[in-house]
């Protein structure tokens, strides 16, 4: 199965990676590999295969798997997490990304909202496959200013203008007037959105409010947009004309805990991310080694010459060495294990790699999108710098901190 640390992992943890990957070679790459084909218009079609996948995927309980059993969940360690994320995008990172996204709204409803809340709106979720949440976070005019606005200075911060979508209150109701960007992963499919938004008045995005909205009346939704990458996770704008929630559907209020909470989701979001990097980064290293396994030049496969052996150690190495990075809750694992992954993947292919042929074209294109995806390389390590800025002196890198900050963020 090409798996690189079986060694490491208890029984339990063996059983359930070849359970997730099975699940990953059978059904969710060759569905990713079809709608990576289709046009975009024809992948947010009921008959698509994304809803085919996204069903099973909730029948396996996969989409419970951040919630504790009391809230509907599933018991798990983060490192059970951690295997389920990364087979999941070792098939698709567009799929892993579409059930990532889908969890945000209905775990955060389940965590931090009341009771009303989480009877309305996660227990449906839970229990069909009717409800699908997305992420609403980037705007027309901001991206990944959205992440940095609860740290800079108030100064900067202002200069950055409000934000594109706004909330006021209107007595036990919230009126919701904007629009959210093209880049939101699963809107033209979702039922539901987690958003942030502004709230009237404020004067910078940190004046914010987290909040449920169903997407059907007074939102519009965008056209599909075509991607480079991650076209297997439909994307697309979201417009909310005067959509009115009630007080319950706004899960994390306007206030000091606001900030508090955007850390905390981006936190969980990274490793995520970074879980997901290394899924698709191991996909391209397998890819290569069979495929230098197969080509023959020279008289020999080109995995007996000293360039490609050298290059495709490079990339065991990094993918092992991001793993264990990423088990511990470092979000620095995106840049490192993309750029030294798939490029040198698509390097061993030759011009073959850039053909549609084998799939090393799709991951090249996907491991591009991932850049960016939950704000840019360059803010979140922003955003880890001023953490090692403001902890390296109180022991940030002991490695009883890094296990107790791993679980805090994972839990």
């Amino acid at each position: 199965m090409g798996f690189l640390d079986l060694d490491e992992l208890g029984e339990e943890e063996k059983l359930l990676k070849e359970e997730v990957h099975r699940f990953a070679v059978e059904v969710i790459r060759p569905a990713s590999i079809e709608l990576d084909r289709m046009p975009a218009e024809d992948r947010v079609k009921l008959g698509s295969p994304y809803f085919k996948v996204m069903k099973q995927m909730k029948k396996l309980g996969y989409h419970r798997i951040m919630l504790p059993p009391e809230k509907g969940g599933i018991k798990m360690s983060p490192l059970q997490r951690y295997i389920i994320f990364e087979e999941l995008a070792w098939g698709s990172l567009g799929f892993a990304t579409a059930l990532g996204v889908d969890m945000i709204p209905f775990t955060c409803a389940a965590l931090y909202g009341s009771k009303e809340a989480y009877e309305e709106l996660v227990v449906p979720w839970l229990e069909s496959d009717k409800f699908h949440g997305c992420w609403g976070v980037t705007e027309p005019e901001h991206g990944s200013d959205y992440l940095i606005a609860l740290r800079e200075e108030k100064e900067l911060v202002e200069r950055m203008g409000k934000g594109n979508v706004v909330a006021e209150k209107d007595g036990d109701e919230w009126v919701i007037r904007g629009q959210k960007s093209a880049w939101v992963s699963s809107a033209p499919v979702a039922t539901h959105c987690g958003l942030h938004a502004q709230v009237k008045g404020g004067k910078t995005l940190a004046d914010g409010l987290f909040a449920i909205v169903p997407l059907d009346k007074g939102v519009r939704k965008g056209k599909p947009v075509e991607m480079l990458g991650m076209r297997d996770d439909p994307q697309g704008e979201l417009f909310f004309d005067n959509v009115r929630i009630p007080e319950h559907y706004v899960i994390v209020a306007p206030g000091f805990f606001y900030g508090i909470f955007c850390d905390q989701l981006l936190c969980l979001t990274s490793c995520g991310m970074g879980a997901f990097a290394v899924g698709l980064a191991r996909a391209a290293f397998e890819e290569a080694l069979k495929y230098a396994k197969q080509r023959i030049q020279g008289g020999v496969p080109i995995a007996k010459h000293k360039n490609v052996k050298l290059k495709l150690y490079e990339m065991f190495e990094k993918v092992e060495t991001a793993r264990y990075y990423v088990r511990k809750a470092t979000e620095y694992t995106h840049r490192r294990i993309l750029e030294l992954g798939t490029n040198d993947a698509l390097q061993i292919f030759g011009a073959y790699g850039l053909s549609k042929e084998f799939i090393i074209e799709k991951l090249f294109r996907d491991a591009r999108a991932m850049q960016i995806e939950d704000g840019t390389v360059e803010v979140l390590s922003l955003e880890a710098s001023d953490d090692v800025i403001e902890n390296y002196e109180k022991d940030y890198y002991d490695v009883g901190h890094l296990n107790k900050l791993y679980e805090v963020v994972s839990c």
